[in-house]
């Protein structure tokens, strides 16, 4: 449409967490998460300038809530480490997301609440970039194209119903 983001709306329609039989990845490979980070006295002191890296970003977006699984995207290797740069110098952050198949329907929405995520936690100077590990998913051009569209993003945001999934993601779980 000329106005959201297509597709999250459509699949999350009717469809929340853990949606019982309509899931489409009924049995997806499950990931040990990575051990907390260790803080150092350096990174408690306020006085000190602190940097932006990738270490920090993941720690943002992995607990993240799958919008099928009652597991997060770190649990789904959905989201590593590996594939977040953060250039903080010139404000930037960049995250490459794998959906755990090809044709997932839930890819904007899980690229839309990494993004929401990161916009909601990061200093206003930060661009985000939030896309698709090249060559994991079908409609990979496509969803990379919406999520980097700032008024379709925008747009996205003032459903309501979309906001609400989007906001579930990104809740603790109990």
């Amino acid at each position: 449409p000329a106005h959201g983001i297509s597709g999250p709306e459509a699949a999350a329609r009717g469809r929340t967490m853990a949606a019982g039989p309509q899931l489409e990845n009924a049995n997806p490979l499950i990931f040990g998460r990575s051990c907390e980070r260790t803080l150092t006295a350096r990174d408690l002191d306020e006085r000190e300038p602190d940097a932006i890296d990738g270490r920090e970003i993941f720690d943002l977006i992995r607990s993240i809530n799958d919008p099928e699984h009652p597991l997060s995207l770190e649990e789904l290797n959905v989201v590593e480490q590996l594939r977040v740069n953060v250039a903080d110098e010139e404000n930037s952050v960049s995250v490459a997301f794998t959906p755990t198949i090809p044709h997932c329907s839930m890819a904007t929405l899980i690229g839309l609440s990494i993004k929401v995520k990161l916009l909601r936690s990061l200093p206003a100077r930060f661009k985000v970039d939030v896309h698709i590990t090249p060559g994991t998913h079908a409609s990979e051009q496509a969803v990379n194209k919406q999520l980097a569209d700032k008024e379709r993003v925008a747009a996205a945001l003032e459903n309501g119903h979309l906001l609400e999934v989007v906001n579930q993601c990104l809740s603790a779980r109990l």
